[in-house]
């Protein structure tokens, strides 16, 4: 996915606090509605966002849909974060 997505997606402040809910591991989506004073239908649309991001992944498991963080893309754009701050360069 491109960083210019990835990045739109992490600028939401609700986005963020879902992603550092999964770094403890994967959570249910109604796991992580608990967590917020929003609608289960506005959690479910941040979770559509990170995911097309590539920022979590879902697997469903009988009728629930358990939701986690794909580390893969937080290490890309940390590459590119040190990359664009020069330390990789002598």
């Amino acid at each position: 996915m491109g960083l210019q997505q990835t990045l739109k997606a992490l600028a939401d402040p609700t986005r963020r606090e879902i992603l550092n809910l999964l770094k403890s591991g994967k959570r249910s989506a109604g796991e992580i509605t608990d967590h917020f004073d929003i609608t289960a239908a506005a959690v479910s649309r941040h979770l559509s966002v990170l995911k097309e991001a590539d920022l979590v992944c879902d697997t469903r498991e009988g009728k629930y849909i358990f939701y986690e963080l794909n580390t893969s893309v937080l290490e890309e754009i940390m590459l590119w974060i040190t990359d664009l701050k020069g330390e990789n360069q002598p």
